[in-house]
């Protein structure tokens, strides 16, 4: 069905837009298909189709048609694509005044939205004080109900801060009652038509038992909506990556102590309380003292066998796990004689090898020990917790060939890391047990590879890659054919020849520039000493805050307003190449440098031959080097491009593009023009920029 006779699709009164955009029929109609048929539509959908917008209609048209209750989880990995959401939500209910509203709840992480003081610590630390709090009902917005809120959340779509403000001057029978936003919004859900989220809500395990529970929602009820889901796989990854050093063991063991050492004070104020308990910690600080030992000679053993010249390798799950097991063997104790309590599973004995794991590991879970958020060091997440989520972690996936555990020899003593080479085998049974879902993004190129990278069932899945507005005259692509940063061709002649590029797009270029680079390394080779004349240079730091991010877009449009010009300067794949809008016309041009290939290790050798066994070798090196390098350079080339009115030039400053392996990786509508030196490119730009100019959206 083309746009021109789609329009009649009843999916159309879903829509936030008065008009159609061009594809954005098509994307409704064919994610709706896939939805009325509890399946899964991948959509490569550029900036300017209205994805958002598309997906919501597709997704609102299904639920309302349904006879059972279905609710859109909207999922992001970033809380810029929140207001978004809230405001085409927004848009909508504008358009349809006459009719029922659609509700909605925001939500961001439990400390975002938190109104105490110890909202400010690390993610993990606020878990357990606010834990703390809520258990010793020492919270008072956590205890405070405000019935009347929860229907003022649903009247209207509350941006998630303005959610928080409201919770602080909310009155309920005229008295000013303080309670809990996060509480208040979880309990929410069950009522709204929407929620939008981090994917943690769904994709992380624990987040989605609890959030599911609290919430009152069953994921086979859910119609899941991922935006940028060319992140998802990676975020999945990075939840699975968990560190182990011999400091943490030593450390576990003395919190275990701390944590026992206060069971035996209140069994001695208290004599029914279980000692059975008291029996499994003393017992398992035996485990832990003996674990030091055991980490300690496995630690050394790997460092010792270190390949001459590096400074990481392979470590055999199995090789981990005994470390464990030969602390058990060490401990006399009682898991050979008794029922074990006190634990979320009962076990009986005889206990098993895989018993002994759980064991140890639910027990570190449950050590508890006093925080001090007054320390001069700040507060840190309990190492018993660290040791319990790399068990847990190994216990599930180091059985196979799908998680491979790596030494390196960075910090004191050296760590281990655990990578998930498969994020499927986390997104596949979230995505099979809810009732469809649409993944979607600029840069989920080629959809296929998505979906095989996320387990998506191939009988039940449709995707395309919808064509970019922009691919043309507004967002032409420059190719410089006299530039490399491959690592044979590198030198200071040619980090020479690629700053005569940047300066030749600024002389022909009226406006701000973004520069991206694929390391910090090389942003400080070419652009530490540079200076480019008419402009001026903003570098992008490791040690920037949120603050110093925030403030970027006020900046270049400040610039831009008083006549002055910035060159920005990232890195691909850091915050300011795909966690900022830069709306409103205020970049200009974009260059990127360089072709980020991932350098090489001991995980990316993993990596490719896990894919190579699951996809074929054909598709190995494509799904793990080239193809994110090049997804990479389509989300920073998507950049100034954020509406249908702006208009960017694109130059990219590297012959290899036009290679075979990487040009295949492009979008095939993504037509590339050639300058062979600097004279070209600024005699390109002037052009354009002379004939093309950013318009106000109709």
């Amino acid at each position: 069905m083309t746009s021109q006779n789609a329009s009649v699709h009843p999916a159309i009164e879903y829509l936030a837009h008065q008009t159609p955009r061009p594809g954005q029929i098509d994307m409704i109609v064919e994610a709706n298909r896939s939805l009325s048929n509890g399946g899964f539509h991948l959509a490569a959908a550029p900036t300017g189709i209205g994805k958002t917008a598309a997906a919501l209609a597709a997704a609102l048209e299904v639920t309302r048609k349904s006879a059972l209750p279905k609710k859109i989880f909207f999922l992001t990995s970033r809380q810029s694509q929140h207001r978004i959401v809230v405001d085409t939500v927004r848009r909508l209910n504008h358009l349809r005044q006459s009719k029922e509203k659609i509700t909605l709840v925001d939500m961001i992480g439990q400390s975002g939205m938190c109104v105490q003081p110890f909202a400010k610590e690390s993610p993990l630390v606020f878990s357990i004080l606010c834990s703390q709090a809520r258990k010793s009902r020492s919270c008072m917005p956590w205890i405070t109900t405000a019935p009347s809120l929860s229907q003022r959340i649903l009247d209207g779509p509350l941006h998630v801060d303005e959610l928080v403000e409201l919770t602080k001057i909310h009155r309920e029978n005229n008295v000013l009652t303080q309670t809990c936003p996060w509480k208040v919004a979880r309990e929410s859900v069950k009522h709204a038509d929407v929620f939008v989220g981090d994917y943690n809500h769904l994709f992380d395990d624990g987040v989605r038992e609890v959030s599911l529970e609290a919430m009152g929602v069953n994921l086979s009820d859910i119609i899941i909506v991922v935006d940028e889901a060319h992140n998802l796989a990676g975020r999945i990854r990075l939840t699975m990556e968990k560190r182990l050093t011999p400091t943490i063991v030593r450390n576990a063991a003395m919190e275990m102590e701390e944590h026992l050492g206060v069971l035996q004070e209140q069994q001695k104020m208290d004599r029914n309380l279980n000692s059975e308990e008291i029996d499994l910690f003393s017992w398992g600080l035996e485990v832990m003292k003996a674990c030091r030992r055991t980490f300690s000679e496995l630690f050394h053993s790997l460092h010792s066998s270190l390949p001459t010249g590096k400074d990481e390798q392979k470590v055999e799950a199995s090789d981990f796990v005994n470390a464990i097991h030969r602390a058990c063997d060490m401990t006399d104790g009682i898991l050979g004689q008794k029922t074990i309590t006190g634990l979320d599973d009962q076990i009986t004995s005889p206990v098993s090898r895989k018993d002994r794991l759980k064991i140890i590991q639910q027990l570190l879970a449950n050590v508890e020990i006093e925080i001090d958020t007054d320390s001069e060091d700040g507060a840190f997440e309990p190492d018993s917790h660290r040791f319990a989520e790399i068990i847990s972690c190994i216990n599930r996936f180091g059985g196979g060939t799908a998680m491979t555990l790596i030494f390196d020899t960075k910090g004191r003593d050296g760590r281990i890391t655990t990578h998930l080479l498969d994020p499927g085998l986390v997104s596949k049974p979230v995505f099979e047990n809810s009732s469809g879902a649409i993944l979607m993004s600029g840069t989920l190129y080629p959809p296929e590879m998505y979906a095989n990278l996320l387990g998506l069932p191939s009988a039940k899945t449709t995707s395309r890659s919808y064509k970019s507005p922009f691919s043309g005259s507004r967002r032409p692509v420059l190719l410089a054919q006299d530039v490399t940063t491959k690592y044979t061709e590198r030198g200071h002649a040619m980090t020479m020849k690629i700053r005569a590029q940047i300066e030749a797009l600024v002389k022909g270029t009226p406006g701000n520039i973004a520069v991206f680079v694929p390391s910090y390394k090389m942003l400080n080779e070419i652009f530490a000493d540079a200076f480019f004349p008419g402009i001026r240079k903003v570098t992008e730091s490791r040690d920037w805050s949120k603050q110093d991010i925030d403030g970027i877009v006020d900046l270049l449009r400040d610039e831009k307003e008083s006549g002055q010009r910035i060159l920005l300067c990232g890195v691909f794949g850091a915050r300011l190449s795909e966690g900022i809008d830069y709306n409103g016309g205020i970049l200009d041009a974009v260059a990127c440098i360089g072709i980020p290939n991932p350098p090489p290790s001991v995980l990316n050798d993993s990596l490719k031959e896990y894919v190579a066994e699951r996809f074929g070798r054909d598709l190995a090196w494509q799904y793990t080097s080239t193809q994110p390098a090049i997804n990479s350079i389509l989300q920073a080339m998507g950049r100034p491009i954020r509406s249908v009115g702006d208009r960017a030039l694109i130059l990219l400053l590297d012959k290899r593009h036009s290679d075979r392996v990487y040009s295949k990786c492009y979008p095939s509508d993504l037509i590339m023009s050639s300058t062979s030196g600097p004279e070209t490119t600024t005699s390109f730009a002037k052009r354009f920029f002379a004939k093309v100019h950013t318009t106000k959206d109709e």
